[in-house]
């Protein structure tokens, strides 16, 4: 794969940080940049994705109701906790 070449500022702080980083891990401190970028760039990249697929999904009128969300979760509850004390009063 091809690489470039660019320049960061970083604070005095952070630089020690990778350099200490780069010596317990016996990588080099451009390769430790390069993944802390690509990991910050692909979570940014799948959040940027996933709001605008929301966005999409929400003008087309495509999501639940609130209310019907919460008579989900609700029932969901309750019936967690119908199955808690059932399982409880079995043990005694």
């Amino acid at each position: 794969m091809l690489s470039s070449t660019i320049t960061i500022r970083l604070t005095n702080t952070l630089k020690t940080k990778l350099e200490k980083l780069a010596e317990s891990t016996h990588r080099s401190k451009s390769f430790l940049a390069a993944e802390a970028i690509d990991d910050y760039i692909s979570l940014h990249e799948w959040q940027i994705n996933e709001i605008k697929k929301g966005l999409q999904e929400a003008n087309a009128g495509d999501f639940l109701e609130h209310t019907k969300i919460k008579k989900y979760w609700r029932k969901k509850r309750e019936n967690s906790l119908d199955k808690s004390c059932k399982s409880k009063s079995k043990a005694y």
